[in-house]
């Protein structure tokens, strides 16, 4: 007897179906202020298979927000040269391919470019109506892959990512883009082995690399799953570069061994580097089939010293942390992540939790049961920076194999959603989005 993966069961399974749909039904008040896309990117495989949850072919969703309507739902698969023409990305002759890949990640907009990305290949362009534009690399200057965590500067406008590569030095090549998107700096960073770089974090002043022990290995890569395992043998370390001096000296904090997929974000503070991340005890140390829970850290570099403090902020398992993009790089008060990890399989009830980042509290919406939130994105509600917004996630209904686009009001997050979008089908558990305001006149 044949038996389904979990990653293609349930809310997993690929939808079979690119729709278009306008003038959605609306529960509550949509707020007039939010005109835009809200867009997330997720793994949808277009033959219904994969060998990890990771690696199916990206599928972006986006609702479109407009004089408090919901317009239009629309969904599209990314055609990548995979998804066309079954590209790979490693040859025969072991040349690489940076255009073949998923691009199931993340979808963000720099410098006028909508991207879905995905940390093994180069971007993919999107036209409004979602439809494939084809492989990004900055007019030919990007030569390596590009992490589906890329960090605006709220100040410069700048873009900040990297690269890292399984196959040979450099491992890792941190780049930076100005907001024209111009590709101005690619610096390899020195790092002894592959390891899975994730994400990473940017101050005002520092950039922050997480060397951790997840690292490339062989023979899992040859088993169809994902290529990289636990390694006992491997520093786990914090890795912090000066913006203004990009070309120097990295300094290198030891830390107690685990792994990250996801910062919230990181700032100064008189002579030290604070980061807030959701940390794992441990990551696939047999396999990567499984996950243990996450929770919310903080780290405190003091760049005098060379030491580094370790602190536990929250023991309430969450994922996928997000804040205010306007405040990436800054103390910004408020985090949000979800807690979606056991309800996607059991029907409970998932929440949304808000963190005071300055008092410590937080406040939760908690779904009922049956209704499972992914990842929410903070959407602000005007042009000050004082945390007030709405968070909008879809939800998927396990009672009615149904999604619907949600969205609370960040301020009060104990109430009612401020607004239910129902959506024509369902919106399988996938990964990162973003909140695209159309652009001021």
């Amino acid at each position: 007897m044949t038996t389904t993966p979990p990653h293609l069961a349930g809310n997993y399974a690929p939808v079979t179906e690119e729709l278009t749909a306008q003038e959605l039904s609306v529960t509550g008040r949509i707020p007039p202020e939010l005109t835009g896309w809200y867009l997330r990117n997720g793994p949808n495989p277009h033959d219904a298979a994969s060998g990890h949850w990771f690696t199916g072919d990206g599928m972006v969703h986006g609702v479109r927000l407009e004089g408090g309507r919901a317009v239009a739902y629309r969904n599209r698969w990314v055609r990548t040269s995979t998804f066309t023409d079954g590209a790979s990305p490693y040859g025969a002759d072991g040349s690489r391919d940076l255009t073949a890949g998923v691009a199931n990640t993340h979808v963000i907009r720099h410098a006028g470019h909508t991207l879905a990305l995905v940390e093994s290949s180069l971007p993919y362009e999107l036209t409004t109506e979602l439809d494939t534009v084809g492989p990004y690399d900055f007019d030919g200057a990007l030569r390596t892959a590009m992490t589906a965590h890329p960090k605006t500067c709220p100040r410069t406008g700048e873009l900040h990512f990297f690269g890292y590569e399984v196959t040979g030095e450099p491992y890792l090549t941190y780049h930076r883009a100005d907001a024209n998107g111009e590709l101005l700096l690619s610096r390899p960073i020195e790092v002894p082995a592959a390891t899975m770089q994730h994400d990473f974090a940017l101050t005002a002043e520092h950039v922050v690399f997480l060397d951790l022990p997840v690292v490339f290995d062989r023979e899992a890569a040859a088993s169809g799953g994902m290529a990289f395992r636990w390694s006992d043998d491997y520093r786990a370390r914090l890795g912090v570069l000066r913006r203004d001096d990009p070309h120097g000296a990295i300094a290198w904090f030891e830390i107690a061994p685990c792994y990250v997929f996801h910062t919230l974000n990181a700032f100064d503070a008189d002579g030290r580097v604070i980061l807030y991340a959701m940390r794992y005890p441990e990551l696939w140390r047999t396999g990567s089939d499984t996950f243990d829970e996450a929770t919310l850290w903080r780290w405190t570099m003091d760049l005098a010293t060379g030491t580094v403090r370790e602190e536990q902020i929250d023991d309430r398992a969450a994922e996928f942390p997000r804040v205010d993009d306007r405040l990436l790089t800054q103390d910004s008060r408020f985090g949000h992540a979800t807690v979606s990890g056991k309800s996607r399989l059991t029907g409970e009830g998932g929440a949304l939790v808000r963190y005071d980042l300055h008092t410590g509290a937080h406040t939760t919406h908690d779904f009922a049961a049956g209704l499972v939130p992914a990842e929410a994105v903070f959407a602000p509600a005007d042009e000050t920076l004082t945390g007030g917004g709405y968070l909008m996630t879809y939800v998927y209904n396990h009672a009615t194999d149904r999604s619907d686009l949600t969205i609370l009001d960040a301020n009060d997050l104990t109430a009612p959603p401020v607004a239910t979008i129902a959506l024509p089908q369902r919106v399988p558990y996938g990964f990162h989005g973003s909140w695209l305001p159309d652009p001021r006149p």
